[in-house]
Order: C-alpha cells, then structure tokens, then sequence
C-alpha cells in the first residue's frame, strides 16, 4: 500500500473526502517526524512505538573497489510492534 491508498482507505473509513484524508495522514507523518527529530518516541498503544535508534560510525568496504570506507554515525528510525498489531498478525 502506498501513501495514495492509504489516503483512500482513510478518507472510505472515516467518511471525510480524500483532500481531508490527506491532510490527516500528512498530519500524522508530520507528528511522527517531528517527535523523533526531537529525540522522543510515539507510543500508539495497541499498535507500536516509533524510536530513534543512534548507530556509531563505523569502517565498511566498497564492493566494487574493495577500498575502505568510513560510514559516519547516524540516527534511524526504529519501529517496534505492538501486542495489538501482533495478534492481528498472527
């Protein structure tokens, strides 16, 4: 499913139009990404919790080249299961 979709099944499930849908999902992007930019976690109980993760720099090789290269630190975007979407899925 791609953001589109999603758009449309939210805009059928809650009954609003596809331009408010869109509104909604981008809202709630935005919310997510602004919350880990600033380091916190969203816990949606019952479906999982977005974190960030820290990753230390580290060496890696080209695999054309075979040359070393240095892969700075960096931070990721984590997501973890909740009990809810588990169940759903199993």
């Amino acid at each position: 499913m791609n953001k589109n979709e999603l758009t449309g099944v939210v805009a059928d499930k809650a009954g609003i139009t596809k331009a408010q849908a869109a509104d909604a999902v981008d809202a709630v992007f935005e919310a997510i990404t602004d919350t880990l930019k600033d380091g916190g976690d969203v816990r949606l109980v019952g479906f999982g919790t977005f974190a960030v993760s820290r990753r230390k720099a580290s060496k890696g090789r080209n695999p054309a080249t075979g040359a070393e290269i240095d892969i700075p630190a960096s931070n990721q975007a984590k997501f973890k299961p909740g009990k809810g979407l588990k169940d759903a899925l199993n």
